[in-house]
């Protein structure tokens, strides 16, 4: 950064009393601390951030200078070249009130050579992720989930003991192969064995969670939590309840095969949500209308099963429905995969978790497997004049929420003067959830509302440079 960016940063830093998920300060009045945790840290995490040497956190943040500008950063590089991968810090010198600062900015590893750790302490030890404004050590499973991809480990070759080939000799399969004859020809003069190993459904003769998944009619009796929970609820939250205290409208557990969960999956939501009848004024012929494209909702709930992680870390963990008054959430294990982001999402080809269920499945007739899952979502929610899908990606878990709400080009209107409004005074994240929860949920507000506000200069953030920060808030430009 230039110097008088360094300059402005430190003053934003004084005016808020307080680092952020970007920020890091330190004194650096005596010497350069260790700052292995860190360069972990924000290394590991979205667009980077900045440690800030020669201001005093336990001093009101006042500018308290370095002991000697040249040997920090040398010490600084020394630091950053005792992790793996090796850090490259950017550094910046600047002097505030007669006193030297030293910034360095750390800049996003990416994917493929994550996590960032201290050699000293090793890669379970010395991984790190940013909380708020703290550095918290990286769990077995965020470790592992980029190993995973590094090291190209695929879950779904994972056997079970107590299964056998007999488990997997159904009518599913005996379907998989006839369709196999059909559309891999090359590969059907095989024999039936090799076809098995090749398409990863047999380990050490033991089924794979694949092929138990795919053919098994009851895999849940060896992963019981491989399976789908499903709930309607009567309001917005998971608290709401009904007009009699009921909890739930509808509660279900759903097991099977992925094809089974499926179609069970699609029964239990098109129980669960309205029909609009519409009359055509010129023909009289009627039409239902259901309350989210029922094709949306079969390509969230294809994706999330096969794409939920099926490692053992995870494997407690089963695929969640959540049906509210106004939306509808669906929730599986495991992140995005590999290099995928939620900015890239459906616009470019993602790696793939499961290969072997993918390329089963686009066999069978179930899914493309083109990455055509996500643009048909949008498509249909498009064309049924909803919202567009909001998708969450957070430390292990993927959610995708449908809005049921046909929002009117005045109902924006009226939402966005509101909006600029409350804002006259700088409003926090949770200010905005709390004054708008009953109308929208905050992450629709955020990503549908707010977002375009701010591109359109209309709300601008007290905290440009750290737009993710925990103390950011948003004002309207007047």
């Amino acid at each position: 950064m230039l110097e008088s960016e360094l300059i402005k940063l430190i003053e934003d830093i004084q005016l808020k009393k307080t680092e952020s998920n970007y920020i890091e300060v330190k004194s650096a009045r005596n010497g350069c601390p260790k700052i292995f945790d860190t360069l972990s840290s924000f290394s590991n995490q979205q667009n980077g951030g900045t440690i800030i040497f020669g201001v005093d956190e336990n001093d009101d943040y006042n500018v308290c200078g370095v002991y000697d500008a040249a040997d920090l950063q040398k010490k600084i590089m020394e630091q950053s070249l005792q992790m793996e991968p090796v850090v490259r810090p950017l550094c910046t010198v600047a002097v505030v009130d007669g006193k030297t600062v030293v910034s360095a900015e750390i800049q996003e590893m990416d994917n493929f050579h994550k996590p960032c750790f201290y050699k000293g302490a090793g890669r379970l030890r010395g991984s790190y992720v940013r909380v708020a404004d703290g550095d918290r050590l990286m769990t077995e499973y965020e470790v592992y989930s980029y190993e995973a991809f590094k090291l190209d480990i695929h879950d779904e070759l994972r056997t079970n003991d107590r299964a056998e080939m007999t488990d997997i000799n159904t009518d599913e399969y005996q379907l998989y192969l006839l369709e196999l004859k059909k559309n891999k020809p090359h590969l059907a003069k095989l024999e039936e064995k090799e076809i098995n190993r090749l398409q990863g459904f047999v380990v050490d003769n033991k089924p794979t969670i694949a092929a138990l998944m795919l053919f098994s009619v009851y895999p849940q009796a060896y992963f019981p939590q491989l399976c789908i929970t499903a709930v309607s609820v009567p309001g917005k939250e998971m608290s709401a309840t009904g007009s009699v205290g009921e909890r739930f409208i509808d509660n279900k557990r759903i097991e099977g095969s992925i094809t089974q969960m499926l179609n069970d999956a699609l029964i239990f939501v098109r129980k669960n949500m309205k029909v609009k009848t519409i009359i055509d004024s010129e023909t009289g012929m009627r039409n239902d209308r259901t309350e989210y494209p029922v094709i949306a909702v079969r390509e969230l709930v294809l994706n999330a099963l096969i794409h939920r992680d099926y490692s053992i870390h995870t494997e407690s963990a089963p695929i969640t429905i959540t049906m509210y008054s106004d939306r509808m959430e669906i929730e599986n294990p495991g992140g995005l995969y590999g290099r995928m982001t939620l900015d890239s999402l459906g616009f470019v080809s993602a790696d793939t978790r499961n290969p072997y269920i993918a390329g089963a499945l686009e066999i069978m007739g179930e899914t493309e497997n083109r990455y055509s899952g996500i643009p048909t979502i949008r498509s249909a929610m498009k064309n049924a004049g909803l919202p567009q899908p909001v998708f969450v990606n957070n430390r292990g878990v993927f959610k995708a929420i449908l809005y049921n709400e046909i929002v009117s080009e005045k109902g924006n209107s009226d939402l966005a003067s509101r909006i600029l409004d409350f804002c006259i005074v700088p409003r926090s994240r949770k200010e905005l959830e709390e004054k708008f929860k009953e109308e929208i949920t905050i992450a629709y507000l955020m990503s549908k509302h707010m977002k375009p506000l701010i591109a359109e200069n209309k709300i601008a953030l007290t905290k440009p440079e750290s737009p993710k920060s925990k103390d950011q808030k948003y004002y309207t430009v007047k």
